[in-house]
């Protein structure tokens, strides 16, 4: 359990400053009434890079594990996403998902590949108030325990958090308002009071909004090692 939390989270401190996933910084924040926007997150540790078909059209191509794509405009209404390794038309994921206009969602690839699936996730990109940062946490790693994260001697942020429980409790993907600043986390056992790993200087940015997911395997190693990955989505 500890070398999971030391691993996992460990990572998020190192990544926060320096992830983003926003391809369109130059464009204009608003989006097109009829299209939404769609970030593509490989998250599956022991799949290949992948190609991304939008209702049959390649969206995007060579998608790498552990990266996000940033966002792509795409059309609204009842879209066919289709997931497949790199050059070839062989579909791990084929699913049918609603895209509200001017709605802005990431799709992450989760799951050992002999399981892999997607999880759709609704991204609200209300910017944060004067002062504030929004993060929130998604735990794809398929094989490891659940966790809380908490303030040091505070409030707990995220609580009990294990794999892909948004699918069912749909309220925890929402965006957790926080001052910006700089942070003592610290990382427990689901459930339980005893501080497991201190992790001391966490950095929020004003006005940033980040999500960050637990992936890899339990016991994995290299590529397929425990982790986390950060993105900021603005």
């Amino acid at each position: 359990m500890r070398s999971f939390i030391k691993t996992a989270l460990g990572v998020l401190v190192l990544s926060l400053p320096f992830a983003s996933c926003d391809k369109d910084d130059d464009d204009d924040d608003g989006m097109t009434t009829g299209t939404a926007r769609v970030n593509v997150v490989h998250a599956s540790p022991n799949a290949p890079n992948v190609d991304v078909r939008v209702n049959n059209a390649v969206a995007l191509s060579n998608v790498a594990y552990g990266t996000a794509s940033g966002y792509s405009n795409v059309t609204a209404g009842n879209t066919n996403i289709k997931i497949s390794p790199t050059g070839t038309t062989t579909y791990v994921i084929d699913a049918n998902v609603g895209l509200a206009a001017n709605g802005a969602y990431s799709v992450f690839a989760i799951d050992s590949v002999s399981r892999i699936k997607a999880a759709v996730v609704a991204d609200d990109l209300t910017a944060p108030a004067a002062g504030k940062a929004h993060v929130r946490f998604l735990h794809f790693s398929p094989n490891a325990p659940a966790v809380d994260i908490a303030i040091s001697g505070g409030a707990v942020l995220f609580a009990n958090r294990s794999f892909n429980d948004q699918a069912t409790t749909p309220a925890v993907t929402a965006f957790t308002a926080v001052n910006a600043g700089t942070y003592n986390l610290e990382v427990r056992a689901a459930g339980q009071s005893a501080v497991a790993l201190p992790l001391p200087g966490v950095m929020l940015e004003a006005g940033k909004i980040y999500t960050v997911y637990a992936k890899g395997f339990l016991g994995g190693t290299g590529t397929q090692a425990l982790g986390a990955g950060v993105f900021v989505h603005n």
